[in-house]
Parts: C-alpha cells; structure tokens; sequence
C-alpha cells in the first residue's frame, strides 16, 4: 500500500468517524430537547388544571354568595338596576 492511499484511508475514516459522533451528538441533544418540551407541557397543562378548579370553585362560591346576599348596583338576579 502506497503512502498516499494509506492517508487517504486514515482520512476517509477520521471523517467517517467525525461524522458518526456528530451525528449521535445531535440526535442526544434533540432527543433531551423533546424530552423538556413534554415536561413543560405536562407542567402547562398540570397549572391550567389547577386553575381550572380553582375558576369552578370560585364560580360555586359566587354562586352560594348571590342565594344569600345582594350586590350593590344590581337589580333582581343580577341584572344591572336601571
């Protein structure tokens, strides 16, 4: 084998070898970025619940207060006076 063609092995192989490590490199660092965006979304979704129920509840107890008291500036059943 000349010197000539044994460099040109080494260097197709380097570079073959380059690009297998770039290329896993970038798929680890895709895969932790998908991984993040599910949890923000779990977490998204997980807050928008809770404030969700906490609407609701808010809702019932406006609802409760309106049975038992009345509000400034509203007529019957809670339509403006006027």
């Amino acid at each position: 084998m000349s010197t000539a063609s044994k460099l040109t092995l080494a260097g197709t192989s380097l570079f073959a070898v380059g690009t297998i490590f770039f290329v896993h490199y970038g798929q680890q660092n895709e895969k932790a970025a998908m991984h993040a965006g599910v949890v923000r979304d779990m977490e998204q979704q997980r807050v928008k619940r809770e404030r969700q129920a906490e609407f609701e509840m808010q809702r019932e107890l406006e609802g409760e207060y309106r049975k038992v008291q009345t509000v400034d500036g509203e007529g019957e059943e809670g339509n403006p006076k006027g």
